[in-house]
């Protein structure tokens, strides 16, 4: 009778305070959390469990200002199939999303300067293709044939105070080579014949090399940003200075050289 008791209990989310469906509740580490309202949390994020509800709330105000963030974004490149990479060349954002509406799916936008690091994983798999025997059977080729499969993962590493990985598949279907010669021994063929393999693999490459160049470019102005400002004499006015952030002279406001 307790159990079914318990069961069947009327449960409210600990921060809409709306009531959970018999389904629907998302448990917190010290309340409970509908479906509505773990919808909105970010796709990259897998804590919920051993979050708390001020923890929750917290990420909920950051999801609601994300939307802000969302709208600003202006797509300068474009990578990937189903699932994209976008990326805000003049805002030094970029964001990974599926979705076609994107103030509706209000994908987290994270700064270049978050980035600490980016991998592109391939992976293979392979299939031993058969034939009918004469007696209908499905047997081995001999020497044995194989069909290759490929996918082609990008692993992101960030600095964010809700997760810190973002993997996705740069590929919609996997990519499949056969081998040239199907009478050769094992013979696997050579991925980079092929021109979806060559396509991805690029992509993927241009992908690591954008995101680890903007991050380091970042890194680097503000570090010469916030390095000690050294006093000199202005070739223009004579007067001694100690240049502002774009190595102008504060009084004549003429560009000092380096």
């Amino acid at each position: 009778m307790g159990l079914f008791g318990n069961l069947f209990e009327k449960k409210y989310c600990s921060v809409c305070n709306g009531e959970i469906g018999l389904l629907g509740n998302r448990k917190l580490e010290d309340g409970n959390l509908c479906k509505n309202c773990a919808a909105k949390l970010s796709p990259f994020f897998s804590d919920r469990r051993s979050s708390t509800v001020a923890q929750i709330q917290e990420q909920l105000a950051y999801r609601e200002a994300n939307k802000q963030a969302v709208a600003a974004f202006h797509t300068t490149r474009s990578f990937g199939s189903d699932t994209k990479v976008l990326i805000d060349e003049d805002a030094r954002k970029f964001m990974v999303t599926g979705a076609r509406n994107l103030i509706d799916a209000n994908p987290d936008v994270i700064d270049f300067s978050q980035v600490t690091g980016c991998d592109l994983d391939i992976d293979e798999d392979r299939d031993e293709e058969q034939r009918k025997d004469a007696q209908g059977n499905y047997v081995s080729y001999n020497p044995p044939r194989y069909t290759f499969r490929y996918d082609f993962n990008v692993i992101i590493r960030v600095n964010h105070p809700y997760f810190d990985t973002i993997r996705f598949q740069l590929n919609d279907t996997s990519v499949e080579t056969n081998p040239d010669n199907p009478l050769a021994v094992m013979n696997k063929p050579d991925p980079q014949s092929c021109q979806d393999y060559r396509e991805y693999e690029a992509m993927g490459r241009e992908i690591k090399e954008i995101l680890l160049n903007a991050r380091q470019t970042v890194r680097d102005e503000a570090k010469a940003k916030s390095a000690p400002r050294i006093a000199m004499q202005c070739p223009l006015c004579g007067a001694t200075t100690t240049p502002d952030e774009h190595g102008c002279c504060e009084y004549c406001g003429g560009a000092i050289a380096k």
